[in-house]
Parts: C-alpha cells; structure tokens; sequence
C-alpha cells in the first residue's frame, strides 16, 4: 500500500466486502444521524414534485444555454468579457448536471420512483460528459462507506496529497478510454454535420466541462476531505464549510454543507441549508 492513509475501521472493510452493485435504495448513515426531528420535519414540509422540477429546470437550461451558445455566429469576435462570463455561466450549469445525478444517486430527486431517479441520473451524466451512471453510483457508495480512506475512490492514494496531483488521481479514476474516444467522435460529429464552428465548441463545450470538473472536485472533495492538521473529527471524515446562501449556491449548490450530506445523504441540494436553521 502506498503513502500514509487514515486508519481504517474493521466496519468500513466490511462494507465494501459486499456487493455495491446490488444496492438500489439511498444510502442511510442513520448510525450517526440523531437528527430524526430533521428529517421529519424536511420531509413533511416537501411537494414531491419539487425534486424532479428542479432537476428538469437545470437539464432544460443547460441544454437552452449550450444550444444557443454552439449556434452563436462570430464568437471570435465577441469581447473576451462576454465570453468569459457565457464559459462561467456554463460551466455552473454542467455542475448542477453532476449535482442531479448525484442527488439521483441517494434517491433524493424523486423519492417515490426509483426508476425516474434512475433516468433522470443517467442523462444528467450522459450530457454532462457520457459517464455510466451504474459505474459512478457504484463509486460514489463506496465514497460515502469509506470516506477519505485507501477504500474511497475520490480519496488520493496517500501520495498526491496536494490539490493538482490530487485532481489529477481523482480525474484519472472516472476518465476511461473509450469515453475520451466518444467524446472526440461526438466533437467530430458536431462539427463535421452540425456545422458548429471549432471555436464555438472549445469555448463552450469543452472548457466549461472541464472548469466544472474542477469545482466539484475542489468544492466537494478537496476541500470538505482533506485531513485536518489534527486529525478527521467524525467517522464521516468530512467537515463543512458554511457560507452566505448566495456564495454557498453559486461556488457548488451547497456541496459546502458537506458533513451534512453524509449524515443525511438522502437530503436533497436544495435543502442542506435548512438543516442547519432547523438544528
């Protein structure tokens, strides 16, 4: 085994001996979740319907956004402002692609039917970059079973500990072969049938994704799981970090209430600031 790693608890390497595959319901670490009032009290005050609005609002304005911008005429032309602003604006909207499938993961979009959980989750990550929802649900389980340990594939291997070669591990693990292929045929395709200008796609399609690559990792791993100089405080092995509602939203829909998440993982994006006005 390779670098230093937190240590490991004999309930941790029992949980991954079973089969992740098999798991088809939200994760429940209700073992350190005493917050029952919480959770009732966020559940009954919930429209099932507003889950699965918000995720279509965020698939629809992602897909309006890029369509208009793949379409944009002249963009080499365009003030480096206004482009800059249109990349950002992008790219936080390829993070709330992520950030649907992840709550679809824990169940969290519609809670009553698994089965638009599932469908919702898969296209989320189909669009935001062709990922295999089944492959990364299973990853993510293995995340919140064993989080920050050698067991946690967003953890690093205890040798890239600092920020890029961290990204880097990190990115290498999700990223596969054929995926980069069928990126490189659908940028083809777009350009060599759709007619969409090179510059368009590079501005666009290419560097928001990878912008949002970065904030989800910075803002949902790096920051909330790097080791603490004394040591993790929780066997979530996670802390958060509470900003203003506004900053909290825009740097990664409230990823920064992070042990809150793994307390209660079913809790939808939307709803983590209200576990804290509730404590």
């Amino acid at each position: 085994m390779r670098g230093n790693f937190p240590s490991t608890t004999p309930n941790h390497l029992e949980v991954i001996n079973f089969n992740l595959a098999s798991m088809k319901t939200p994760i429940n670490l209700s073992s350190e979740n005493s917050d029952s009032i919480i959770h009732s009290v966020l559940e009954a005050s919930e429209n099932p319907m507003t889950g699965i609005a918000i995720a279509l609002l965020i698939i629809s304005l992602w897909s309006i956004s890029l369509g208009f911008l793949l379409m944009a005429e002249q963009v080499q032309q365009t003030s480096i402002i206004w482009k800059s602003m249109a990349i950002m604006v992008q790219a936080f909207l390829y993070t709330g692609l992520f950030i649907t499938a992840h709550d679809a993961m824990h169940g969290a979009v519609f809670s009553k039917h698994p089965h638009i959980n599932y469908c919702i989750g898969s296209l989320s990550l189909l669009l935001y970059g062709l990922f295999s929802y089944n492959q990364l649900q299973k990853k993510h389980f293995q995340h919140h079973h064993a989080p920050a340990s050698e067991f946690d594939p967003d953890f690093h291997d205890g040798k890239h500990k600092n920020m890029v070669a961290w990204y880097i591990y990190f990115m290498q693990r999700y990223w596969s072969w054929w995926q980069f292929a069928s990126l490189v045929m659908t940028y083809y395709g777009m350009h060599r049938f759709l007619h969409i200008a090179n510059a368009n796609l590079i501005l666009f399609w290419i560097i928001p994704t990878i912008i949002s690559s970065m904030q989800i990792f910075y803002f949902g791993t790096f920051i909330p799981h790097r080791e603490p100089i004394g040591g993790y405080q929780n066997s979530s092995r996670t802390h958060s970090v509470y900003r203003p509602f506004l900053w909290s939203f825009l740097t990664c829909y409230h990823f920064g209430y992070h042990q809150e998440h793994h307390l209660q993982p079913d809790i939808p994006w939307w709803k983590l600031p209200s576990i804290i006005s509730l404590r």
